[in-house]
């Protein structure tokens, strides 16, 4: 079995960066889970300028910069600030992260619920740097397996709902004020009841109090198809990162003709809302098409971009795009931070090698250990073979 990963109790922010393989990581938080056009314009400014010209979307629907220097770092901030990327006080990446159904529009319940939210911030209870809340009030929920501690969302019967991760079904409320009244409530209930030594909802182990019974189902949608949408286009990023000047070309072109995209949307799928845009940018390096392979593949950045990653791993991932017709999650460590749960076939890395997992995790024992990427893909020809 892979050795176990060293696990940072806390996750990087603006604020705060983590040192990685490539430099200094910036988690960039995008306000309501949107940012205007000329936002994502100064966003691959910054990476350009002050990083190495990479973004990437995380599963938590942030936005990381990479390479980011010592030197760099004091300009980034003041470049990032003054586009009102990040906030000017540092407490403000303190609160949980909050993470926002794609698709919302301004007044519906989930844009009202994160305003609320936002507006009483500071009397959430004081939780672990990794806790996050998710806000998916439209008509069909699409966060479930995207990861939150705690959630608001619609019911099957068509209300409002309050959930703590970990469980099926949660607490029905009535209106947006007492979904939020409640999410509070459950905030300090965490605390008090040990949530710091739990770390996250899902491995707490205390009951749910009384007044928080989990007996009402939440509903559930389907995640941003692309192409079309109602709100303008769905692009994909392969693997969750793109280079500045792609993305720049697909928000304004390069031929300085004028585009009607408006803002962009992030999700915790690899993909992009493109608002108001009326036609599907044509650009490379970009995922248009849902039968795209890379959007049923997991792919962490691996070596040299994370320090605990020993091995390359998005090389792999696009030479077995098109080649395995699974689910696959390539993880530089047995960390598996691309990829929580199971895939039919993961491959992790240690000590520069792989290990070949069948329909397990990154830490899953596999069933071949310490090969050759060559060798990898050999075992994995053979396999296929067996069916």
């Amino acid at each position: 079995m892979p050795p176990s990963p060293r696990i940072k109790g806390w996750c990087p922010g603006a604020w705060r960066p983590m040192a990685t393989g490539d430099g200094l990581l910036v988690r960039v938080r995008p306000p309501l889970g949107e940012l205007s056009r000329e936002q994502m314009l100064a966003l691959c400014e910054a990476t350009e300028t002050f990083g190495s010209g990479l973004i990437e979307l995380t599963s938590r629907a942030n936005l990381q910069l990479r390479g980011v220097t010592d030197a760099s770092w004091p300009p980034l901030m003041a470049f990032l600030v003054e586009h009102q990327l990040v906030s000017d006080d540092p407490e403000a990446e303190r609160q949980p992260q909050m993470m926002l159904a794609p698709a919302w529009q301004k007044g519906d319940d989930t844009h009202t619920i994160a305003r609320l939210l936002q507006a009483r911030g500071s009397e959430l209870a004081a939780m672990p740097g990794k806790v996050g809340i998710a806000i998916d009030a439209g008509k069909a929920p699409v966060l479930g397996d995207s990861a939150a501690d705690f959630r608001i969302e619609r019911s099957t019967e068509g209300g409002l709902l309050v959930r703590a991760d970990g469980y099926a079904q949660g607490t029905a409320v009535s209106d947006t004020d007492a979904a939020v009244e409640q999410l509070v409530r459950l905030t300090h209930w965490f605390v008090d009841s040990g949530g710091w030594e739990s770390g996250r909802m899902r491995r707490h182990k205390a009951p749910l109090p009384d007044w928080a019974p989990a007996d009402t189902a939440p509903s559930h949608g389907e995640k941003l198809a692309l192409g079309e949408h109602s709100e303008g286009m769905v692009v994909g990023l392969p693997f969750g990162r793109v280079a500045a000047d792609t993305l720049r070309e697909a928000v304004f072109p390069a031929s300085g003709s004028q585009t009607s995209i408006s803002a962009v949307q992030v999700t915790p799928w690899r993909r992009l809302l493109l608002k108001d845009c009326d036609t599907l940018p044509a650009v490379d390096g970009l995922i248009r098409h849902n039968s795209d392979p890379r959007l049923a593949m997991d792919a962490c950045p691996g070596a040299p971009y994370c320090e605990q990653a020993s091995v390359a791993t998005q090389p792999l991932a696009g030479k077995l795009s098109g080649w395995v017709e699974t689910s696959v999650h390539i993880s530089g460590c047995a960390k598996g931070c691309a990829r929580q749960r199971p895939a039919a076939l993961c491959l992790t890395g240690r000590d520069g090698r792989f290990d070949v997992i069948i329909n397990g995790r990154a830490d899953s024992t596999p069933v071949k250990s310490g090969l050759t990427e060559s060798e990898a893909l050999d075992v994995i020809r053979k396999l296929g073979e067996s069916r």
